[in-house]
């Protein structure tokens, strides 16, 4: 098979296709599988779902053989970080009663803990230089961020607007986190130095923003959208925000930075064998054509594997797709 060599992507020790050539891989269960993280330290791959009889969780050495864990609670799971230095998995849900967080030391064995508040919790990370983890909700009144230095115990935080934040990232180069929103008017970023005081920040359109990721090669926060005509921002600062062309018109739902492979990855819900998309620079976008057309929700990087893990809440006995 001849080999596809793309000009925008290149890396020392980095397959070519990487972002581009992807292969549908047997998923553990049809869970629905919103969320997958990268842990360097185990070598392992976690995702948790939606859905699913006690088996909201599923773990892989590769990203090709998967393994049902038991979850620590059918709470419909959105979003799942690693933290290296507690070497910690964290997943957050949008249900649940007071316990809307659960944690694992090795993605094997849950433990459920207490949530701030019982708010939908869309997304976690994780910052490295502030030992912090993050949390944003789609739901709350003046709360809609929790913070917690363990994954234990959790602090509720002012939000900066009552907004359904979907996402937020965290820049070490510019000590910031940037959160993006599916709500609110001309005000659907926002951000913080700390986790605990955020400050709300102007968007050029009223786009539903589900994902934002940093890339510190490119000093560049970029988010995608669901709707909209431009349905991708990028911002050097996480201030001023500019509107960028996607690759098509889909339901852009989660982007990732490949470091090593210098390439930003971004997934949809929707499209017709064109569900991925990549850019070496966050402004040019190409259509790259998805191992099926399933639901993809989530994605994650293994700079130890350079490899790229997908995962979705559609499809039968395919819901992941690697790229390598």
């Amino acid at each position: 098979m001849s080999m596809i060599v793309d000009p925008y992507v290149f890396a020392a020790g980095v397959d070519p296709n990487v972002g581009i050539v992807w292969t549908a891989r047997t998923s553990a269960t049809d869970n629905d599988w919103r969320a997958v993280a990268w842990s360097p330290e185990l070598g392992l791959f976690a995702a948790v779902a939606s859905t699913g009889t006690g088996n909201r969780v599923m773990t892989s050495p590769d990203g090709i053989n998967w393994t049902s864990r038991t979850s620590a609670a059918d709470n419909e799971w959105r979003s799942v970080a690693w933290a290296p230095s507690i070497t910690l998995f964290v997943a957050v849900s949008s249900t649940g009663t007071g316990n809307r967080v659960m944690t694992s030391p090795d993605g094997i064995n849950w433990t459920s803990r207490t949530s701030a508040a019982d708010n939908n919790w869309f997304n976690v990370t994780w910052s490295p230089e502030l030992t912090l983890f993050v949390a944003v909700a789609g739901t709350g009144t003046g709360n809609r961020v929790m913070t917690s230095p363990d994954g234990i115990n959790w602090t509720s935080r002012t939000s900066a607007a009552d907004n359904n934040w979907q996402s937020v990232a965290w820049s070490p180069e510019l000590n910031l986190f940037a959160a993006v929103a599916a709500s609110g008017v001309n005000n659907r970023v926002m951000t913080s130095p700390d986790g605990i005081n955020w400050t709300i920040r102007s968007t050029a359109v009223d786009n539903d923003y589900l994902s934002v990721a940093w890339s510190p090669a490119l000093m560049l926060y970029v988010a995608v959208a669901s709707t909209g005509t431009f349905r991708v921002m990028t911002s050097p600062d996480g201030i001023t925000w500019s509107l960028r062309t996607a690759a098509a018109a889909n339901t852009w739902v989660a982007v990732v930075w490949a470091a090593d492979a210098a390439l930003l990855v971004a997934i949809s819900i929707t499209g017709t064998g064109n569900r991925v998309m990549t850019s070496p620079d966050g402004i040019n976008w190409t259509s790259r054509t998805s191992a099926a057309d399933n639901n993809w929700r989530s994605i994650a990087w293994s700079p130890e594997l350079t490899k790229l893990v997908s995962v979705a809440f559609s499809g039968t006995g395919n819901r992941v797709m690697t790229s390598l």
